[in-house]
């Protein structure tokens, strides 16, 4: 029988907001483990990293930049380390897979499909910024598109899945994507228990609507029957009604400064604050939060022990 307890991802600092959006956004390798260890601490089971550049802000895929701060959080805490492979629409796929490829976590995420990730609308709000390539990279969002192939998503499944025993945070953006993971287990490439993580509210995805949750939901459930767990995160102001709805419904919960910079009207002045919240609505709900360890043995997980860092 599944554990009917619910799981929380933290993703950290992601590479869609930037330094000038918010004074609590962490980019350099000591607040990145620091808001991280501080995350797991108020609850959060799953810390979904990517990593930045340590002058400025901007994403980068760096593996020594990742190895600043991944050691540093595995020492401080039990929470389940789970790199990005996404990390951001204007890298090659290379470059997204290179710190995943040396530190064989326990987790990645992997983004099911090619779309378009259109940021630039950000850019419609005055504010001052403090760095250029704040600015270019949104601007850039509106004529380049997120690459994630067939070939793509093959061969990270390989490497990673294969070869590292790595097992995903399958990131489904619209129903299609769903279709897709689909393709992949019935070719034999994945096999449950699957996590699949509801993208809600990104610009070219599927909408931040309860009714496109409910279908979400109806098609994962028709595709994958018992063998998955599903989670959601949405973006921006519909974070905490989709994710709390998504509770409500048997799913996992993912909060964090990537997917949204606020807490209630404010913006939120840690990772952490974002899990209490949602730690405070799961217990009015009367729905317990899932340990690290439950969450590795909900998931299939190959434990702490065996990862390169």
């Amino acid at each position: 029988m599944k554990s009917k307890k619910v799981i929380i991802t933290c993703a950290v600092t992601g590479s869609v907001h930037t330094p000038s959006m918010s004074p609590h956004l962490p980019y350099r390798p000591e607040d990145i483990a620091t808001q991280s260890i501080e995350a797991a601490e108020a609850g959060a089971s799953i810390l979904h990293l990517h990593a930045r550049d340590p002058e400025d802000g901007r994403p980068t895929a760096d593996p020594a930049v990742f190895m600043r701060f991944l050691p540093v959080i595995k020492q401080a805490c039990d929470a389940v380390i789970n790199i990005s492979t996404g990390g951001s629409s204007v890298m090659s796929v290379d470059e997204r897979l290179a710190a995943a490829v040396s530190a064989e976590p326990e987790m990645c995420s992997l983004n099911m499909g090619s779309m378009n990730f259109g940021l630039y609308p950000a850019l419609d709000r005055p504010r001052e910024w403090q760095h250029a390539w704040e600015p270019a990279l949104l601007e850039a969002t509106r004529g380049t598109m997120f690459k994630n192939t067939f070939a793509d998503i093959e061969a990270i499944l390989k490497r990673l899945g294969e070869g590292c025993g790595t097992r995903f945070e399958f990131e489904c953006y619209d129903v299609g994507h769903l279709y897709t993971l689909a393709h992949f287990r019935d070719r034999g490439l994945v096999s449950g228990p699957l996590f699949i993580q509801f993208v809600f509210g990104v610009l070219g995805g599927i909408g931040a609507d309860p009714e496109n949750l409910v279908h979400m939901k109806r098609t994962a459930d028709k595709l994958f029957g018992e063998d998955y767990r599903f989670s959601v995160l949405a973006a921006g102001r519909h974070q905490m009604p989709m994710i709390t709805m998504a509770a409500t419904m048997g799913g996992s919960v993912r909060v964090g400064l990537e997917d949204s910079l606020y807490d209630g009207r404010e913006l939120a002045t840690s990772n952490a604050a974002q899990v209490r919240r949602i730690r405070a609505i799961l217990a009015g709900l009367s729905l317990d939060v899932a340990t690290p360890e439950e969450a590795r043995t909900m998931l299939g997980l190959k434990g702490g022990d065996r990862v390169a860092f």
